[in-house]
C-alpha cells in the first residue's frame, strides 16, 4: 500500500496529462476563452451591483435603475449561456484525452514482455485500463475548468477588491494562511486513502477475474463459502479505504464554508465601521462583501479540488506506471528476415530469471530444416523456457541462438514471430465466430482458405455439423465446445498462418483418446515441411521426431531418436517406462 506523505500532486504525472491536453490546442483554447469571458461577466455583476446602489436607490434617482437590472440580467443571461458553452467545450476536451491516454495504455500493454504479465494479475491490468483512466476523465471534467476558473477569479476578484478599499482587502485576507493551511492537512490524508483506494480496488478485481475464471474448480472443492469470505474480507478492505478517503474529501467543503462564513462576517463588521466613518459607502461594501465571496469561494473550491486532483493523479500515475514500462522492442534489434528455412541453433545457451537462479545451462544443439525436434523430461525441467527463447518471449542471459544463421537478438520480434506458430495445451480462443479465430492466424486469408485450413486441421466435419457452421459465435474462452475441438481450431489457425517454425506445446495433453488421434492427423498436416519443437508427455506424440532431446535440471540429459535413446537404457527409458507420466 502506498504511503505518500506529500500533499502536493506529482508535478511530473501532471505535466505529463497537461502534455495529452495540448494534443488538442483549440479545443482548449475555445475553454480558456469561454472560461475568461465567463470571469469577466461574473466579476461584472458585484461592481454594477454597488454602482446601482450608491447611484440610483441610496440616492433616491431611478432614473437609469431599470436600465442598470436589464444590463444585469444580461450580464446573468449571457454568462449561463458561456457555462453551458465552456461545459460542452470542456466534455469534448476531457473525453478526447482521456480516450489518448487509454489507447496509449492498451498499445503499450501490446508491447510489453511476456515476464511483465507474468508479474502482474489480470484483475490489476483491468483496473488500471479502465477505473484509473475513468478517474482521469472524472478529474478532468470536474476540475479543469473550475481551476483556471479559480486562477482567474482568484486574481481578477482581488484586483477589484484592491480598487475598492485596501482595508477591507486587508480584512479579506485574513483568512487566507488558515484556509491554505487546512488544505494542506485534510490533503496529506486524503491523498494516501485515494491511491489505497485504487490498490484495494485492483486487487478485489484480480480477484473476481480469477475467481470467475477458476468458479468450477471452486464448486468442485466446495469452497465456495472460503471464496466469499476471501471477497468479503477484500471488499470490507476496499470499503474502509473508500470511506476514509470521501470522509475526509467530504470534510473540506464544510469546514472551507464555515471559514467562508467567517470571512464574511469580519468584512461586514469592518465595512459598516468604514461606513459609519465615511470611509466606505455602502455601496462599496456591499459590492466588496460580493468580491469577497468571489475571492474566497476560488480558495474553497481549490481547496476542494485538491481532494479531486489527488484521485486523478492516483490513477494517472498507475496509468502511466504501465506506460512507463520498459516495453521489449526497445532494444534496438530490426532485422527483418525473409522468408525462413528453419535452421535453428542454440550455442551454450544459458537462462535465468535472477542471477542466482539460473534456469537453463549450456543448451546446444541444431534442428536443421523440416526437422522435428522432441523435448521431453520431468516437470520444470525447462523445456518450455528453451521455446519461448526460440521466440524472443524472454532474451537469453549467456550463448547464442541463431536462426539462419542470425543471432536471434538481432532480429525484429514481429517480423520473427509472424514466421512462427504455436499451439498451446491452452487453446486460447476469443470472442468470436470460428470463422473469425481461424482467421486470427492471417488476417487477409478468404474464406475458401479457412475452410481448407479447417479440412487440413480435421476440424471442418465437426464444424460444418454445427446450427451456423463456421458463423458459430463461440462463448469466452470457446466453452461451447469441447476441448479437443478447440484444440483443433487452434492447429487450423496456425495452419492458415503457414509459419516456417512450429512450436507444440503439451498440445494433445488434456484431450482423450479419440480427440488425441484427430489431433495427431492434424498435427501430421502441420508438421510437415516445418522446422517444428514438440514438447509431449504422451509417447505417440513424439515417436516419430528426428531428435529428441531429454531435459533435467535446466541441461541436455540425453540426445537422440527414439530408438537411440531407448537403447541407451538411462533418463528417457526411465520416462518411457513409466509411459511418460512426468514428462
Amino acid at each position: 500500500m502506498a504511503t505518500a506523505t506529500t500533499t502536493k500532486p506529482n508535478p511530473a504525472t501532471l505535466r505529463r496529462l497537461g502534455g495529452y491536453l495540448l494534443r488538442q490546442p483549440m479545443r482548449l483554447y475555445g475553454v480558456m476563452a469561454a472560461t475568461l469571458a465567463s470571469a469577466g461577466l461574473t466579476l461584472a455583476a458585484p461592481y454594477l451591483l454597488g454602482g446601482a446602489l450608491d447611484r440610483y436607490i441610496i440616492a433616491r434617482q431611478f432614473d437609469g435603475f431599470f436600465s442598470v437590472c436589464l444590463l444585469l440580467l444580461a450580464v446573468y443571461a449571457f454568462g449561463s449561456f458561456v457555462n453551458w458553452l465552456q461545459a460542452h467545450w470542456l466534455a469534448d476536451v476531457a473525453q478526447r484525452t482521456v480516450w489518448q491516454l487509454r489507447t496509449d495504455l492498451f498499445r503499450h500493454l501490446q508491447r510489453l514482455p511476456v515476464p511483465f504479465f507474468a508479474r502482474r494479475t489480470h484483475g490489476e491490468l483491468m483496473s488500471r485500463t479502465t477505473n484509473d483512466v475513468e478517474n482521469v476523465a472524472n478529474t478532468l471534467n470536474q476540475t479543469l475548468v473550475q481551476l483556471l476558473s479559480s486562477v482567474i477569479m482568484l486574481i481578477g476578484s482581488f484586483a477589484m477588491m484592491a480598487a475598492l478599499n485596501g482595508w477591507l482587502t486587508i480584512t479579506a485576507l485574513v483568512t487566507v494562511p488558515l484556509i491554505l493551511f487546512i488544505s494542506k492537512r485534510i490533503g496529506a490524508v486524503t491523498k494516501r486513502q485515494f491511491r489505497a483506494q485504487q490498490e484495494h480496488l485492483g486487487a478485489l478485481n484480480s480477484f473476481i477475474e480469477e475467481n470467475v475464471s477458476g468458479q468450477k474448480v471452486v464448486t468442485l472443492f466446495h469452497q465456495e463459502q472460503r471464496a466469499l469470505a476471501r471477497f468479503g474480507e477484500m471488499n470490507g478492505r476496499l470499503m474502509k479505504a473508500g470511506t476514509t478517503a470521501q470522509i475526509y474529501s467530504g470534510l473540506m467543503g464544510p469546514v472551507m464554508n464555515m471559514v467562508g462564513h467567517f470571512s464574511y462576517l469580519l468584512i461586514a463588521a469592518v465595512g459598516g465601521w468604514l461606513t459609519l466613518h465615511g470611509e466606505a459607502t455602502v455601496g462599496v461594501t456591499i459590492s466588496f462583501i460580493g468580491y469577497s465571496e468571489q475571492f474566497g469561494r476560488p480558495l474553497r473550491d481549490l481547496a476542494n479540488q485538491f481532494n479531486l486532483i489527488q484521485s486523478g493523479v492516483a490513477g494517472a500515475e498507475r496509468a502511466f506506471d504501465i506506460i512507463d514500462t520498459p516495453s521489449e522492442y526497445e532494444d534496438g534489434a530490426s532485422r527483418k528476415p525473409g522468408p525462413l528455412a528453419g535452421r535453428v541453433e542454440f550455442r551454450d545457451v544459458a537462462f535465468a530469471y535472477s542471477p542466482d537462479k539460473p534456469i537453463l545451462r549450456d543448451i546446444t544443439f541444431t534442428a536443421q530444416p523440416g526437422q522435428t525436434i522432441a523435448l521431453v523430461g520431468p516437470t520444470g525441467a525447462g523445456k518450455t523456457t528453451i521455446i519461448n527463447l526460440i521466440g524472443r518471449f524472454f532474451d537469453i542471459t549467456g550463448g547464442r541462438i541463431l536462426i539462419d544463421g542470425i543471432p536471434v537478438d538481432e532480429l525484429d520480434r514481429d517480423a520473427l514471430r509472424r514466421q512462427i506458430g504455436i499451439v498451446l495445451q491452452d487453446a486460447h480462443l476469443f470472442s468470436g465466430t470460428i470463422r473469425e479465430n481461424i482467421r486470427y492466424g492471417r488476417l487477409d486469408a478468404t474464406d475458401a482458405e479457412i475452410e481448407a485450413a479447417a479440412k487440413q486441421a480435421h476440424a471442418h466435419a465437426f464444424i460444418a455439423q454445427l446450427p451456423r457452421g463456421y458463423e458459430t459465435v463461440l462463448t469466452p474462452e470457446g466453452g461451447n465446445v469441447s476441448h479437443g475441438q478447440r484444440q483443433l481450431i487452434t492447429i487450423a489457425r496456425a495452419i492458415l498462418a503457414d509459419p516456417a517454425l512450429l512450436i507444440l506445446d503439451e498440445a494433445t495433453s488434456s484431450v482423450d483418446t479419440l480427440a488425441e488421434l484427430r489431433i495427431q492427423e492434424a498435427m501430421k498436416t502441420l508438421l510437415k515441411g516445418r522446422t517444428s519443437f514438440v514438447i509431449a508427455h504422451r509417447l505417440s506424440t513424439i515417436r516419430g521426431a528426428d531428435c529428441i532431446l531429454v531435459v533435467q535440471d535446466g541441461r541436455i540429459a540425453e540426445r537422440g531418436t527414439h530408438e537411440e535413446l531407448l537403447a541407451q537404457g538411462g533418463l528417457y527409458h526411465e520416462l518411457h517406462g513409466r509411459k511418460f507420466e512426468t514428462v
